[in-house]
């Protein structure tokens, strides 16, 4: 199929409403547009160069917990939940009984992605691994009685209250396993040559088109993206989230989707991915830079301290910037004094401070860490 010549779909009547129905995509895929070229040279090359940083970062892991909050902060925002980054790396009980409901929605994106990551390990990408994510994603929030973990038995819709005002109606509950089926082979199709920056370009405006679940499409469908890479082996770590991108440009995003509905113009929507994958890998890769720089500030701050737990506690914050005296207790399994002695140290070198100004239930922040993922 060249790109140029690409029918998205057709419009389908049903009582009282039209469902898109969008072409399957499980093909070859070639292109004469030169700006693609260009364009995937240079996303290419930046996502090599975040990849390359992810493997040669010391305790890598510490780090990517942090992609992994910003991605679920930004990726629950752009649906409309309310909850800072800051407030995202507190426990439940710190947090104002009225957002606690879209703090427990960005918690569960934190687990959906974790989990799905660790199953990589067992299983390739599948439409089995994004029922369960979604089952994770909607456990005890908004959105929990809607089928949660399968894909719809009945129509939804996108924008307005109801279908007879709907923006955009996907495809009809009927036509969603075979389009899903389509959408998992593509995936995996040996004998298809397309790069696979241009398969996952394709494969979210897809996901997003066929709207499998009653709720949580936005923030699966954006999951979506880190699975594939890393699936496919162009990320050895989840180190790229576009869902940044796409929040900085919520209206272009979701333009650039609707325009190939309606104009079939994929291009528009391959160029548009493809510039965040240059601007999200060059910003991450950015940030790796300023973590070994942080990092190695902090180990010379740290040479002469004898206690082990100083060391262990700071871990702790690159995994969660924010923490109390009672999570570095839990986590390093040490007494009160202990972890409280470790803290001082810490607060002693400057890396850490006080934010609550309370004499109990203190909170303590890594802010020079944690600046790095606030822009």
């Amino acid at each position: 199929m060249k790109l140029e010549q690409y029918k998205a779909g057709s419009w389908r009547s049903r009582y009282r409403y039209k469902s898109f129905e969008p072409t399957p995509i499980n093909h070859e895929w070639v292109w004469e547009d030169p700006r693609i070229n260009t364009l995937l040279e240079s996303a290419a090359r930046a996502l090599a160069e975040l990849d390359a940083f992810s493997r040669i970062v010391p305790d890598i892991d510490l780090f990517i917990e942090m992609h992994v909050v910003k991605e679920a902060q930004k990726s629950s925002l752009i649906e409309g939940t309310q909850t800072g980054i800051d407030e995202v790396l507190m426990a439940e009980e710190q947090i104002a009984p009225e957002k606690r409901n879209d703090w427990r929605e960005v918690r569960n994106y934190i687990e959906a992605a974790n989990n799905s990551i660790a199953a990589l390990a067992n299983f390739p990408l599948s439409n089995r691994l994004l029922k369960n994510a979604h089952k994770k994603l909607m456990e005890g929030v908004r959105g929990e009685k809607k089928q949660p973990g399968e894909f719809r038995a009945s129509q939804n819709w996108i924008g307005g209250s109801n279908l007879s005002d709907a923006v955009f109606i996907p495809p009809h509950q009927d036509d969603v396993p075979e389009l899903m089926g389509d959408l998992e082979k593509f995936w995996h199709n040996n004998e298809i040559f397309a790069p696979h920056l241009i398969r996952i370009a394709i494969s979210h405006y897809q996901f997003e088109t066929i709207h499998p679940f009653l709720d949580g499409n936005g923030r699966i469908g954006r999951l979506l993206i880190p699975l594939y890479l890393v699936n496919h082996g162009l990320l050895a770590k989840p180190s790229l989230y576009l869902s940044a991108f796409f929040e900085k440009n919520r209206s272009n995003y979701y333009d650039a989707l609707m325009r190939v509905r309606l104009s079939h113009d994929l291009i528009h929507w391959i160029r548009f991915f493809l510039q965040g994958v240059i601007e999200t890998s060059n910003k991450g890769r950015d940030v790796f830079q300023k973590i070994l720089a942080l990092r190695i500030n902090t180990e010379n701050l740290l040479l002469g301290k004898k206690s082990p737990n100083v060391r262990l506690a700071l871990n702790l914050f690159y995994k969660r910037p924010i923490l109390t005296s009672l999570q570095i207790q839990k986590e390093l399994s040490i007494s009160a004094p202990t972890a409280n002695a470790a803290i001082r140290d810490l607060i002693k070198l400057g890396l850490v401070n006080e934010t609550t100004g309370r004499s109990r239930s203190r909170m303590y922040c890594f802010e020079h860490y944690l600046k790095l993922f606030l822009n």
